[in-house]
């Protein structure tokens, strides 16, 4: 498997991994698919200092995670919030690891200090991906999200990064 950094001739197949999950389950709180262009402009806010990467196997897009802005407020600048999708048919094979461990990576090159993870709260496998590579929890928002029908909670975890001497912040 082979992780890079998202190109616009991705866009369609980003767009079919993360559309089936809006479609048909909560660990994304969109209720409307995007189109290609919401794609495409999806992709295009995430560039500069945020980033997406994407996971290919046999030439195959399977799986993607991004890096996004925590909020809009400029104290914020210094810390993202990730997100991570692999295709259905790739999961359980280390692709969604290894996707995030390529952000924490991203991340602490591009001088972020700190990656936030918001997770619904039945989506163990998620979390426990996010406990390996060093996030903790730091707190749950109950029942913040709507979808098929069911009130949804939201885990947020965080990870610190190294500063550039390797040195984790305490």
């Amino acid at each position: 498997m082979d992780l890079r950094l998202a190109t616009p001739d991705d866009a369609e197949a980003i767009r079919q991994i993360y559309n089936r999950e809006v479609l048909g389950s909560t660990v994304v709180f969109d209720l409307r698919p995007r189109t290609i262009e919401e794609q495409q402009a999806w992709q295009d806010d995430r560039s500069g200092a945020h980033a997406v990467v994407v996971a290919i196997d046999d030439g195959d897009l399977v799986g993607f995670g991004s890096l996004s802005a925590y909020r809009d407020r400029p104290a914020y600048r210094t810390t993202v919030e990730d997100s991570v999708y692999v295709h259905p048919d790739h999961q359980g094979r280390g692709v969604g690891r290894a996707v995030l461990a390529e952000l924490v990576e991203v991340a602490t090159a591009r001088g972020f200090h700190t990656v936030i993870a918001r997770i619904v709260g039945h989506n163990e496998a998620s979390i426990a991906v996010h406990r390996r590579l060093g996030f903790e929890p730091v707190g749950v928002e109950r029942e913040v999200g709507r979808k098929f029908h069911q009130w949804l909670d939201v885990v947020v975890m965080q990870r610190l990064l190294a500063d550039a001497g390797g040195e984790r912040p305490t």
